[in-house]
């Protein structure tokens, strides 16, 4: 396939969590594709300088403060979106947030914090993304952001790991329900990544906290944000015009399930 089929020109993109890390970087690659991305984020200063970097880049961005939790934010934006090109091409649903406690700790406004923006804000840009690509025939691509934690039963992330792992069942379930529509519903699972997310710790304790990602990767290091980002353009672009209700997993090789 020519490397044509990863050319977005003409396209227009909408990216929850631009503001930052995975967010950020695949913002970036969309617009260097040429896609018109619009850079959402409660970070709306981050929302901004990510626009302006792609901008100054030479690429066409606008930036958006959104809080994915709240339905009639997601569709201001889809509205938005729509309104500058007559269509929306790419839905990349990437906002989240981290929460770890043990299982017998865990709190009911913990779990709803993370279930409200990890599952429900990635509902909403599901629905609103599909209904405007079906208005329009639009034959788009919508991709969430599930994660490695859907493979393991790792200590402490209760919460985020069931809202990931519903993310990939509403990933299917949707990708079975539009696909007469022309239109694609797939997830990324990452594995450990470098961003602000995972950067908790900083320096020596940052690094130790590393060591063990390291240790069970086959290619011996964690992955960056464009790794990511890359995972993203292909589930969008042509190159993967056959390719839905599917989950693929830039994770260094860490977790290899059938």
């Amino acid at each position: 396939m020519p490397l044509t089929a990863y050319d977005l020109t003409g396209r227009t993109a909408i990216v929850t969590g631009a503001a930052s890390g995975i967010g950020r970087a695949t913002a970036a690659l969309l617009a260097e594709a040429g896609a018109t991305v619009h850079c959402a984020d409660l970070d709306e200063p981050g929302a901004r300088a990510t626009a302006a970097a792609i901008t100054a880049s030479g690429g066409a961005a606008h930036p958006h403060h959104l809080d994915v939790t709240h339905r009639d934010q997601v569709a201001a934006v889809v509205a938005a979106a729509r309104e500058t090109t007559g269509r929306l091409d790419v839905m990349a649903n990437i906002a989240g947030i981290m929460h770890s406690s043990p299982v017998l700790e865990t709190a009911d406004e913990d779990l709803d914090r993370v279930w409200n923006t990890n599952f429900k804000g990635v509902l909403y840009g599901c629905q609103e993304a599909t209904r405007a690509m079906i208005a329009t025939a639009t034959r788009g691509s919508v991709v969430t952001m599930a994660s490695g934690a859907i493979d393991i039963g790792a200590p402490g992330l209760l919460c985020y790991g069931a809202a990931k792992a519903a993310v990939v069942q509403l990933t299917k379930t949707l990708a079975a329900e539009v696909g007469r529509h022309g239109i694609r519903v797939n997830a990324v699972a990452p594995g450990w990544i470098r961003t602000p997310m995972t950067d908790r710790h900083g320096g020596e304790a940052q690094r130790q906290a590393e060591r063990p990602m390291i240790r069970m990767s086959p290619l011996g290091r964690v992955g960056e944000p464009e790794d990511v980002a890359h995972a993203v353009l292909h589930l969008v672009s042509d190159a993967s015009s056959f390719t839905t209700g599917q989950i693929l997993r830039p994770n260094g090789g860490v977790a290899m399930p059938w």
